[in-house]
């Protein structure tokens, strides 16, 4: 355990920090799953909004620093290819 007082800041500030991410995360992979879901289930208009809402995610996780942009980047263009490919 840490024993300076900066240290013991340091250490309250990290577990503010994990639990902000941690909650970030699960934010954006409960939204994922969800649209996973509507897309084995081949609900064009469903799958089509909560593609927004994970795009929003995505983002709002770049932006809290949770994942890279470029992963977020792989991801939309992954789901709007499924999302797409859905609507044919």
């Amino acid at each position: 355990m840490a024993n300076h007082f900066s240290a013991l800041k340091r250490a309250r500030q990290t577990e503010k920090r994990t639990e902000r991410n941690r909650a970030s995360r699960s934010r954006l992979r409960t939204t994922l799953r969800e649209l996973r879901e509507a897309l084995a289930k081949g609900d064009k208009q469903g799958a089509e909004q909560v593609y927004r809402q994970t795009v929003s995610a995505l983002d709002k996780a770049i932006q809290k620093g949770v994942i890279h942009e470029n992963t977020a980047s792989r991801y939309k263009s992954r789901l709007s290819a499924r999302v797409n490919a859905l609507a044919k």
